[in-house]
């Protein structure tokens, strides 16, 4: 009797965390098209958002406030509709964000060839972590308290390799980022199965923002060593 009982709550835990898992790669699905659609449409109009403020710091407050801001707003409305639309908005605004790089690759020769390369590594890496991520035995504890800190060292690189402009420390941050991201999306499918997360909202938002970050960075290191003028 004990045994079916078990029986009856491990078979029930596992349909909900399936459940989870399947509605959070749905939404991430939706959540790309506001994404295409304000990157496509901001770098037919050679939008810069960046542009628009003299300064820097500015630039970088925005970029910020934008960002956490909406992060903010979809923790909060995690398990109601609420947050599902902010999260469209999010990704819509990541789009126009994304824009200015996508320009800049363009402007290369084989810019379009390096996009399609960046975006085919990126589904790639997903697919793996994604993969990995239900196979594996992983410590999500230990993993999650590493990518804690490593989260605060690649924020502080990210600000100062905006100012300094060094290229060496460019290219580390792009590539801690890429690495960084592949762990966070090996972390929340994990969680997932776990049934350590429940909510499909916040679970998309981290593998979004996850899979912009991989995208971003292999773009850029892509177009560091590959870009044709």
């Amino acid at each position: 009797m004990q045994n079916e009982i078990y029986n009856g709550y491990s078979a029930a835990g596992a349909v909900s965390q399936n459940t989870v898992l399947r509605k959070t790669y749905t939404l991430l699905g939706i959540s790309f098209i506001p994404a295409v659609i304000g990157a496509v449409a901001s770098t037919q109009m050679g939008f810069n958002i960046f542009g628009m403020f003299g300064s820097p710091w500015i630039a970088l407050a925005v970029f910020f406030a934008f960002m956490y801001g909406m992060i903010f707003m979809i923790e909060k409305n995690r398990y109601n509709n609420t947050g599902v639309a902010l999260l469209m908005v999010f990704t819509f605004g990541v789009g126009i964000l994304i824009s200015p790089l996508l320009q800049r690759t363009l402007g290369y020769s084989n810019g379009g060839e390096l996009i399609g390369i960046a975006a085919a590594m990126t589904a790639g890496v997903f697919l793996t972590m994604a993969t990995l991520a239900r196979k594996a035995n992983i410590n999500t504890s230990k993993l999650g308290g590493f990518l804690t800190v490593g989260a605060v060292v690649l924020i502080i690189g990210m600000v100062a390799s905006w100012f300094l402009a060094i290229p060496a420390l460019t290219l580390t941050v792009s590539a801690g980022f890429a690495i960084f991201s592949s762990l966070m999306i090996l972390w929340q499918v994990r969680t997932i199965v776990e049934g350590g997360e429940t909510s499909h909202i916040s679970a998309a938002l981290t593998i979004f923002i996850s899979i912009y970050n991989i995208f971003s960075s292999l773009l850029q290191l892509l177009g560091i060593f590959n870009g044709e003028d």
